[in-house]
């Protein structure tokens, strides 16, 4: 069997297309903040951008979707053709420096959708590190369906310990040819990507992709998972969008031959991948934000909802922290039925909304963000500050344990989520 993890096609946009605006941040960020999105319309305006081949999640369920979907259709057809003239055969190296100053390294190639499940039951190669919730893929099926291209935000996350995969790409970079170098929009960061099109890099890549699968290796760090299916990557982030590009290979696998099954281009997804060991990784938790109660209310009712559940709201370690207009109310909870305070907020918030149904959540990336939107006395909300989620157990609680609970963590701010850039075609070559 091939790697999980290969070479593509990678398509960008021609020679003088500036990053500003070409490069959008990923659309299931600021959803409950559309201002943002107008900023980022207003800075796209009449420019080439993935803005134009993307469906904010802040538009969905609101007039603007379905003109949207069209627009997107269009848009996606025009580039393919006059506009992503650019092309790499092999890997994007990419270096992406943060708000911080720290510089995270990728790889952008594409994934293998045979080996990857986003059914917490089986054990493929590629696993997703959360809970997928099936109800969010309709909507980005019905792009993927008709779309000509895909550009991702989807990030995966490499075990690798001993650096063997990215940095040793890094390390030859000024070997290679540049491909873009720019700021991204509203305070993104810096970008720069180089092509990797060396038959002895690529081989390299090939190679430190298949040890990361090693059967041996795996049985040595994982004893209690000794014998079980090897796995090589975890998905970070884009969880969704990698699972609907699943979704809508499962749906048009049956219509191929058996030869179109090998080559098709729907069977891949262009993806990201980073060294989770990277100290340019940052995992922080994603806080939880409920709209229509107060931060008071919703503390007599998780109080209770924990001694319902044979568990105690104080004496414990997980820290879950209720916060509003109304003031703020901290938790230690003990006993609870969930091992991580992210899993037992995600199952209180589930029971909560259920019996609450005027109540609405949000999941927000940042503290702050969270705080200030809790705090806003024009109408009643709370904020579910989760605890810092140390990023040595994510590889650990998906081998051992299977996904985390839905929205565990985020990789670093907002803003500093992955901006679609790279592009693929999806239109299979006669």
């Amino acid at each position: 069997m091939q790697n999980c993890f290969i070479p593509a096609q990678i398509l960008l946009p021609k020679e003088g297309t500036p990053l500003d605006p070409w490069a959008c941040i990923a659309v299931d960020q600021f959803t409950s903040q559309p201002e943002y999105w107008e900023k980022a319309e207003a800075l796209a305006a009449g420019k080439p951008s993935t803005l134009h081949i993307v469906l904010p999640e802040a538009y969905l369920g609101t007039e603007r979707e379905q003109t949207r979907l069209e627009e997107v259709r269009s848009a996606m057809e025009d580039y393919r053709l006059h506009l992503l003239t650019k092309k790499v055969n092999g890997y994007v190296y990419l270096e992406r420096t943060q708000m911080d100053g720290t510089v995270r390294q990728g790889l952008v190639g594409a994934v293998d959708l045979e080996q990857y499940s986003f059914d917490a039951k089986e054990k493929p190669a590629i696993r997703p590190s959360e809970s997928t919730v099936v109800a969010r893929i309709p909507p980005r099926l019905r792009i993927r369906r008709e779309a000509t291209l895909e550009t991702p935000h989807v990030m995966m996350l490499a075990d690798d310990e001993a650096c063997t995969l990215v940095e040793p790409i890094g390390a030859v970079k000024d070997r290679l040819p540049m491909l873009y170098d720019g700021d991204l929009m509203l305070g993104g960061g810096h970008l720069t990507g180089w092509a990797v099109e060396d038959p002895a890099l690529i081989e390299q890549i090939n190679a430190a992709v298949t040890a990361l699968g090693d059967r041996a290796a795996f049985d040595a760090r994982w004893p209690a998972a000794a014998g079980q299916p090897t796995m090589t990557l975890a998905v970070g982030d884009g969880n969704h969008s990698l699972a609907t590009a699943k979704a809508r290979w499962e749906e048009l696998k049956p219509t191929l031959s058996p030869q179109e099954r090998q080559t098709h281009p729907a069977r891949w997804c262009l993806a990201e991948v980073c060294n989770v060991h990277s100290p340019a990784i940052e995992i922080e938790p994603i806080h939880r934000v409920l709209f229509g109660v107060t931060a008071s209310e919703l503390a007599q009712d998780f109080t209770a909802w924990l001694k319902a559940h044979g568990a105690e709201p104080q004496g414990g370690e997980q820290s879950i922290t209720l916060t509003g207009a109304c003031g703020e109310y901290t938790f230690d909870a003990a006993g609870s039925p969930d091992p991580l305070a992210v899993g037992t907020a995600e199952h209180f918030i589930g029971d909560y909304l259920a019996a609450h149904p005027g109540v609405t959540v949000d999941y927000i990336h940042g503290e702050q963000t969270a705080r200030t939107m809790a705090a806003d006395p024009a109408r009643p909300a709370a904020a579910v500050i989760l605890p810092e989620f140390a990023k040595a157990d994510l590889f650990k609680g998906v081998v051992l344990g299977g996904v985390l609970p839905r929205k565990t963590f985020s990789m670093g701010h907002a803003e500093e989520k992955r901006y679609y850039n790279e592009c693929r075609s999806l239109i299979a070559e006669p």
